[in-house]
């Protein structure tokens, strides 16, 4: 189906304005789209605002695109209203499939059917939240990592009802507005980047539970060695880089025994009451009673420095 130019996107519907919609909001309204914003929450408008207001001094460091400006949005109760006139719809309502395909049906049926519908789910697949669409073929994954607004990832993922054509619009589109956008070739639940980050966990969990380090310091464990290295490269290319001028292959052939007899021994804790029960008191310890908006202030700063660093380090 013909689908819009990208220069031709002029308005973003926003379906879903809690924390995820109210970071894009403020993302596209920075490259100088107007935004139709929606949320059920009758305080919601007063979040979105306050959370655009906040968020702008930091678009503004990494810089606006021509007609920025945080007064270019609206916002409504209703879905079918917030859809009206625009030309892409990025959704993030909660992760239960049951509203999920009832919300999104009620955008397909009151949106023109080259408009695609991408949402920010963070577990569930393209091909059940479009059980009830009548344009099955418009409906992607858009799924960013938090917060949208500063992160560059986005996961596009189409499932078997997405035409190739509306997967790689999105991919195109969001790539334009500045996105860092990776493609998955077929749907997966979890996607990629949340997969990644639970095998993560999962081992961190293990390593708190047996008692062989605390929650504080299995976090510097990662945001202290690898984490700045995966800020510029990913695991795959790190590896390679590691195996100096025999690339891939010297590391495999070096370490490679190692990695199976690790493999065997990573950790497969049960994320149940006991686990949580045991988990929480250290989380508190380690965040040292830092009010959440203080600790995301905390982050955002440090994100700002990182992004900064990356592209001047990528001029060269």
């Amino acid at each position: 189906m013909p689908l819009p130019a990208f220069g031709s996107v002029k308005r973003i519907g926003v379906i879903g304005a809690g924390t995820i919609g109210a970071s894009w909001s403020a993302y596209f309204l920075s490259r100088g789209y107007e935004v139709q914003a929606q949320d059920p929450n009758p305080k919601g408008e007063e979040f979105l605002k306050g959370f655009i207001e906040r968020a702008w001094p930091a678009l503004e460091k990494l810089g606006l695109a021509p007609g920025a400006s945080p007064s270019r949005i609206t916002f409504t109760h209703d879905p079918k209203k917030a859809v009206e006139g625009v030309d892409f719809v990025q959704e993030q309502a909660p992760e239960r499939l049951d509203l999920k395909q009832d919300l999104l049906a009620q955008i397909d049926a009151a949106l023109p059917a080259d408009r695609v519908i991408s949402s920010s789910t963070s577990s569930l697949m393209p091909s059940a939240m479009g059980a009830r669409l009548k344009h099955k073929e418009r409906l992607i994954v858009g799924h960013p990592f938090n917060p949208p607004h500063l992160i560059p990832l986005v996961e596009v993922a189409g499932g078997p009802n997405a035409s190739a054509e509306v997967v790689d619009w999105s991919v195109g589109f969001y790539r334009h507005i500045g996105k860092v956008a990776i493609k998955l070739n077929k749907e997966i639940p979890g996607h990629v980047s949340n997969r990644l980050q639970m095998a993560i966990f999962r081992e961190a969990l293990h390593l708190v539970l047996e008692g062989v380090v605390s929650v504080e310091d299995v976090d510097s464990a990662i945001s202290d060695g690898p984490g700045l290295r995966w800020a510029i490269m990913g695991p795959m290319q790190t590896f390679a880089l590691a195996g100096g001028e025999g690339g891939m292959p010297h590391f495999v052939d070096h370490l490679g025994g190692m990695i199976r007899g690790l493999f065997k021994e990573l950790g497969t804790p049960d994320f149940d009451q006991a686990t949580i029960k045991k988990l929480l008191p250290e989380v508190e310890k380690a965040v040292k009673g830092r009010p959440v908006r203080e600790r995301a202030a905390a982050r955002d700063k440090a994100l700002i420095g990182i992004l900064t660093a990356l592209k001047e380090a990528r001029k060269s």
